[in-house]
This record gives structure tokens, C-alpha cells and sequence, in this order.
């Protein structure tokens, strides 16, 4: 069993949903491995955490669909493909050129934007927020798509997609639980199109290296399952400070290892 295969699934599933950013830390992960990071390995770990997703949320899934098709009432599906589609939208645009730039995905990237946003994640809850929702169902068009044109920043790796979601939804009126779980629901059309776009591009990739990418999705589906109960859980009863201290720390620790040559 491939040692670097199974912590890139675990760094995958839990970083995925607790917003300290996914993709910051397998680029941290790889550098220190001291390999050239395999952004198409990576991506077919997305397989392993929307299925996390999916089978977490299937009561919640299941109920949506009842809600379109049986009491056709599409307030809550509307306002997650409006949060999922600025994202959805300037990821299949300009996703190859991000993931390409050296510059986008280097260690003093991933730096900075950790700092940003844990910054951001501190003085959350004293920022002026809009009235009160209780969940993501009762966001108007207008809250729902602002918090999407927010999550367009988590393209650049070290921001995170959970992050800066639950930070939208947030300052849109959500409490810290319930913006976690919309943006967990917002995660599962945007994850879906990743696998339906690896199935259809890159499957001949994932059959000549099955092995480790079954190994690799098996322990970010785990990882996924323990994330997404422990920040419901956490958020039920905190706020996002905590990451926010660890995100800054984190960058303060990867600015020290660029300053001494271990990244660079």
C-alpha cells in the first residue's frame, strides 16, 4: 500500500469539508513528499468525497426530490444551483489554466490565501451580517447567488470551497451549522460534474491505476464521512475562529519551510 496514496485520500477527505482548503494542503503534501503533485490522481479522489456526500446527505437528497418532482417546490434546489453555478461555471472555463499555473498552485499561494481567509474567519462574527434564514431553503435568489460569486474564490488553492461558502452564507443571515450544511448540499452538483467529467475524460487513467485510486478514494470516502459529522457537530456549538487561528498559523509555518528552502 502506497504510503503517499493513502495520505493524499485522508488530507483529500478531510480537508474537502473542514474549511482549512483541500486543495492547499495536497499541494503541501506533495511538495513534502517531494513528488511533482498528479493533479489528475487528485482529482479522481473527488469520486471518494462526493460519494462521502452523498451517502450523509441521502435522507436530505431524497427529500429535495421530493420537494421538485411529487410538491413541486423548487425554492431550495434553485437556490443551490444558483450558489453552484458561478463556481461550476469558472471552474470548467478556466480549470486547466488554474491547475497549470505554477503560479496559482505554488506554496506561497496557498500561503497567502490560507492567511486571507483565516483572517477573515477571526472577526466573522463581528462583520454586519443580513436578517436571520434558517436554512438554505429560505435564502432569496439574490442571497443564494452572492454567496456563490463568494465561492468562486476557493479556485485558488489555500481558500477552500467550504470556507468561503460557509463565510457567504454567514454574512447571508445562515447560522455557522446551517451554512456548513447548504454548503455541503452546494458541494454535491459541483462535485458531481468533476466525476462525471473524470468518468468521460479520464477513465482510461483510472483503469491503468486502479489500484491507487481505489486505495486513495476508499480512505478519502472515510476521512469524508468523519469530516463532514465532526464540523456539524463542531458548528453547532462554535464558530469558525478556530480554524481561522489554524489557517494563519499554517501560513506563518509554510512561509518559515519557503524562507529555509524545504518549499519553494
Amino acid at each position: 500500500m502506497n504510503i503517499e496514496t493513502v495520505t493524499l485520500g485522508i488530507v483529500q477527505g478531510l480537508t474537502e469539508f473542514i474549511p482549512v482548503s483541500s486543495s492547499g494542503h495536497l499541494v503541501l503534501v506533495t511538495e513534502l513528499f517531494g513528488a511533482q503533485a498528479n493533479h489528475l490522481f487528485i482529482q479522481t479522489l473527488d469520486i471518494g468525497t462526493f460519494l462521502a456526500l452523498v451517502i450523509f446527505f441521502r435522507a436530505r437528497i431524497l427529500h429535495i426530490l421530493r420537494e421538485i418532482f411529487i410538491e413541486r417546490n423548487f425554492r431550495f434546489a434553485r437556490n443551490i444551483i444558483l450558489t453552484a453555478l458561478p463556481v461550476g461555471a469558472i471552474g470548467f472555463l478556466l480549470g486547466d489554466i488554474i491547475e497549470s499555473s505554477t503560479v496559482l498552485v505554488a506554496p506561497l499561494t496557498v500561503a497567502t490565501m490560507l492567511a486571507i481567509i483565516g483572517i477573515v474567519m477571526i472577526f466573522l462574527e463581528k462583520l454586519p451580517k443580513l436578517s436571520r434564514r434558517a436554512d438554505g431553503e429560505k435564502l432569496s435568489w439574490q442571497r443564494a447567488l452572492a454567496i456563490g460569486g463568494l465561492q468562486v474564490i476557493s479556485l485558488i488553492p489555500g481558500s477552500s470551497r467550504s470556507g468561503t461558502t460557509i463565510i457567504g452564507g454567514r454574512l447571508a443571515g445562515l447560522n455557522a451549522r446551517a451554512a456548513a450544511e447548504y454548503s455541503f448540499l452546494v458541494s454535491i452538483p459541483i462535485m458531481a460534474g468533476l466525476v462525471l467529467k473524470l468518468l468521460v475524460k479520464d477513465s482510461s487513467f483510472m483503469v491503468l491505476d486502479w489500484q491507487n485510486v481505489l486505495v486513495g478514494n476508499i480512505f478519502a470516502f472515510l476521512s469524508g464521512i468523519i469530516a463532514i459529522n465532526f464540523l456539524l457537530d463542531f458548528l453547532s456549538k462554535h464558530d469558525l475562529k478556530a480554524f481561522g487561528i489554524y489557517r494563519v498559523v499554517l501560513s506563518v509555518a509554510i512561509i518559515v519551510l519557503i524562507s529555509v528552502g524545504v518549499l519553494q
